[in-house]
Order: C-alpha cells, then structure tokens, then sequence
C-alpha cells in the first residue's frame, strides 16, 4: 500500500468535472490509471506483494473510484496544460459510432418531421425539445439574472405550450424567435455568426436541429470559461488535491506502487553500474562506486530520464507518473527524432568539414529535410532503415547544391558514397554515432534536472545544431517532473529509502570482496 501523505486542503471539483471530464476527446490518462491498476492486481510479482482474494472490490467502490481518477485526471490537466479545454467529440467518419450515431439522429428528426406533418400535427416531441432547450438557456443564467429568468419561463412556460397545441394555438416560429434572441443575448462573440445562421433557418425540424448544436457549442464555452476561471485557484491547491486523490484510489483498489519500485529499483542499479553516472551526480572520481553517489535525488532524476526511454508496447508506466504518459511518449518521439538529426548533421559536417558547417540557413535546410522523412518514425508501419536510404540520397543532393553555390568543389563519388552509407548506418542504435548523440542528450537532460540553475547548463558538442528544438523539449520535461515531484514526493521518498538501503547492503558486500580479492 502507498505512503499515506499528509492531509490535503479540500477541493470539490465534482460538480465541473463529472459533466464535463466524459466530454473530453482525449482522457486517455484517466482510463489508463484505471486499467492499470486493474492489470496490477492480476500481475503477480514474487516477493513484493501478497496475493488479493477475488471480488475484494465492489461494483460501488469501482464506481466511485472511476469517478475519483476522473476528477483527478481533470485537474491534472487543467494545471499542466494551459491551453487545455473541453472538446466536442468528433468521431471518425467512417467508424462504426459514427455511422451508428448518424443513424439515430436521422431517425428522430425524422419523427419529428412526421409529426409535424400530421394533420393536425403532433406536438409532442417538440414540445419535449422546447422543454430542454428551456432547461438550458435557464443554466447559463447567474443568481442575479432575475429578469432574464422570469423571461424564460414566461414565455416558454410549458404547460401554457401544451393548451396552445391542443387547441391548434401554437406558434412555432415565433417561440424559436424568442430562444435566437436569448441565445444571442447568453453566448459568447465567437457564437455570433452561429447565430445568424440560425435566424435565416425557416425549416422547423432543421431549426430545432440547429439550435441544439450552438447550445452544445454554448455549453462547452461556459465549461472552458469556468475552467479558466478556477485554474489560478486551483493551482493553489493541485499539490495537495493529486496527493489525496491518488491516495484515496489506491486505498478503494487495495493497489500497491510495484511498478514504481520496479522503475526506482532498475534506476538505482543503473547508476551503480554506471562510472559516467555515479561521477556526474555523485561527484565522485570516474570509476570510483561510492554509495553517497546514491543519494535520492541523483536516482530519482535517472528514473524520470529513463522514462523518455520506455518500453510502452511491453512495459507498464509507473503509476505515480500514469496521467503524464501521452506526454512523455511524445517527449520521447520528439527526442528519438532530434537524435537521428544531430547525428546526420554531424556526419555531414565531419565529412564536408568547415566548408558547410558555417553556412547560415543550411543546417535549417537539412533540418528540414530529416524532419519530413522522419514524420511518421513513430508509427509501426514506418521502416527507419528505408527512411534513412532515401535521406541519404535527399542529403547528398542538397549538399553538393549547396556546395555548388558557395564555389566548392562537389562531393566526389567516392566521398558520396562514404556520407550515404554513413548516413544510412545511423538508423541502427548501435551505430557510434547514434550511441553518442543519444548519451549526450541523456547526459543533458540529467545535468538539467540535478542543476539549480537549468538555464547555465551548457549544451553538449555535437547537439548545437538542434539546440533550440532540444531546449523546447527540455522545457516541457522539466515542468512535467518538477511538478510530478511536488506531488509525488511522499511515495518516492519512502521507496526510495528501502532501495537505497538495499542498495547499500549489496554494495558494501561487494566492496569486502573486493577488499578480499586484492590482498
């Protein structure tokens, strides 16, 4: 079970939140966490936890916890996204809801349309509609719009409706020409032109149609306006509201934190196999294993870089960082792409020599170039060795152009034919090229992390070309664990202190047999 932290300030983000977090087209953290620690329990892990009995969970608790992890995952995207906002769903053209849910409007303004023709016609499901479009005119209004409501329920007064129907009084357009003008009055600018559409509408059914869709359009900028209205207090109080979260839903799912031993156990290991490791954030001699070299923090910033090195077809993401795996995916896209490029570039610039490697706008052609045919790397239909072929033939073109422009002598065929199989070997993780590019920027990125001043960090040789995209990636990297960290300090601190105390135990063993050994 994780560490129970200190209690939180409370926040009740329910109301906003169970409305609108299904809304959204993307809350695939939400459902993650749960499915995972569904998955956790099923997993088992020999020595770490002790079995759970079957049904240990109720369909109640399950509920509530969903709609915990819900909230949760709402608010960590209202603070770590700024331009986070609730988006209409759009579903795929040709996908089976779409077809499905075209299929049942269709099928319901088709009655309407039927009853309207009727002779006399039928107003019972317009009726209905005018109900629920009363309903929420009525919830865009605030305490004080006193006026603005008598208005609304006078004239769409519901059962004075059914007496006009009944006695073949009612008076469709006129009604529809009341809620335009209450829209109108209620919705925000960037609704206006919507609005007009709809005032030149003649067609009834298709005027009710329409009507309901500006009002969703309406509903989700009211949504997206409180939402930027409670972020600045929320922000006061994320810290403290994640914790408790997180820790009530692992207490309803009886869930435990084995991922993220797993994920700081493998970090400390690394780091003491590591001589580069242990002499950047230990201080210690090349060489030299020292346990100090193992302080909590030097781990923990290992661990958030090997995240942007995932495994996430075959692994499952540590739970305290669950809600964030979009972004570290995209992080680590975004990485993978910037190290085939420095290391292009630096091929090239090796093998051209000064002749290029000064020219300006240049290294913003080639950039170019790799970033076109390295679009799709992330997919699993994308071949990175076919890719780097036909770069390799783009790059050898550009350069000799480029040579021939500023008066140099072109590439022979001998020295092209070096540069493109270069070019080509870099798609191998293994190539030197490619090891060393990727070791500098994760050296870089543990130099951020463990510097108290990120900005003084210097970037390594051979990453100059890319700086600026490496730095915007850094950016993003740094307030995703920096706020992680705020949050999630507790737990890390009470697994971190078993570990490195484990850690320590086999290492002193190890140092006797050494000691041993040498005599």
């Amino acid at each position: 079970m994780p560490l129970e932290p200190g209690k939180p300030h409370s926040h009740n983000a329910e109301e906003d939140s169970e409305s609108t977090c299904h809304n959204r087209q993307d809350d695939s953290e939400a459902q993650n966490l749960q499915n995972q620690l569904r998955q956790n329990t099923e997993i088992a892990h020999s020595g770490n936890t002790l079995p759970l009995p079957p049904n240990l969970v109720s369909v109640e608790e399950l509920i509530e916890a969903e709609k915990g992890v819900c909230n949760m995952a709402l608010a960590h995207e209202i603070v770590v996204d700024e331009s986070f906002v609730i988006k209409q769903r759009d579903l795929p053209e040709s996908s089976f809801e779409k077809t499905l849910e075209d299929i049942m409007k269709k099928a319901f303004w088709d009655s309407l349309r039927a009853q309207l023709n009727e002779d006399p016609p039928v107003y019972d499901h317009a009726i209905k509609l005018l109900g629920e479009i009363k309903e929420s005119l009525l919830s865009f209004l605030l305490p004080g719009h006193t006026r603005l409501r008598n208005q609304i329920n006078e004239v769409l007064d519901l059962e004075l409706i059914k007496q006009e129907a009944e006695n073949g009084a009612l008076h469709i357009p006129k009604l529809a020409d009341f809620i335009i003008g209450m829209m109108g009055t209620l919705c925000a600018p960037i609704r206006d032109d919507d609005i007009k559409i709809i005032r030149d509408i003649t067609d009834v059914v298709e005027l009710f149609r329409e009507i309901f869709a500006v009002l969703d359009l309406m509903k989700l900028d009211m949504v997206n306006f409180a939402i930027s209205s409670i972020r600045p207090h929320l922000m006061k109080q994320s810290v403290d509201y994640e914790r408790k979260s997180f820790q009530e839903f692992f207490d309803k799912q009886h869930g435990s934190l084995e991922i993220t031993t797993e994920w700081l156990q493998e970090a400390a290991s690394e780091l003491l196999s590591s001589d580069a490791d242990t002499s950047v954030y230990g201080g210690a001699a090349a060489g030299a294993k020292d346990t100090s070299a193992l302080c909590p923090t030097s781990v923990l910033n290992h661990a958030y870089v090997k995240l942007l090195k995932w495994d996430h077809d075959n692994r499952l993401f540590p739970e305290p960082v669950l809600m964030d795996q979009s972004r570290f995916e995209e992080m680590q896209r975004e990485l993978n792409q910037l190290t085939i490029t420095a290391a292009v570039l630096l091929v090239i610039y090796n093998m051209t020599g000064a002749a290029l490697s000064g020219l300006s706008g240049f290294p913003d052609r080639l950039k170019r170039v790799i970033k076109v045919l390295l679009t799709d790397m992330h997919m699993l239909s994308f071949h990175l060795s076919e890719a780097m072929v036909s770069m390799s033939e783009q790059i050898c073109v550009e350069v000799n152009k480029c040579l021939s422009q500023h008066g140099f002598s072109l590439l022979t065929t001998e020295k092209e034919t070096v540069l493109k199989g270069q070019i080509q070997a870099i798609s191998s993780p293994d190539n030197s090229v490619h090891k060393l590019i990727d070791a500098r920027i994760q050296t870089f990125l543990k130099m951020i992390l463990a510097s108290s001043n990120p900005k003084s960090v210097a970037v390594p040789g051979g990453l100059g070309p890319v700086r600026t995209e490496l730095e915007e990636v850094t950016v993003k990297f740094l307030h995703l664990v920096n706020y992680n960290k705020l949050v999630f300090s507790p737990y890390y601190d009470a697994i971190l202190t078993k570990v490195l105390k484990k850690n320590g135990s086999q290492l002193s063993g190890l140092s006797e047999e050494e000691q041993l050994s040498s005599r």
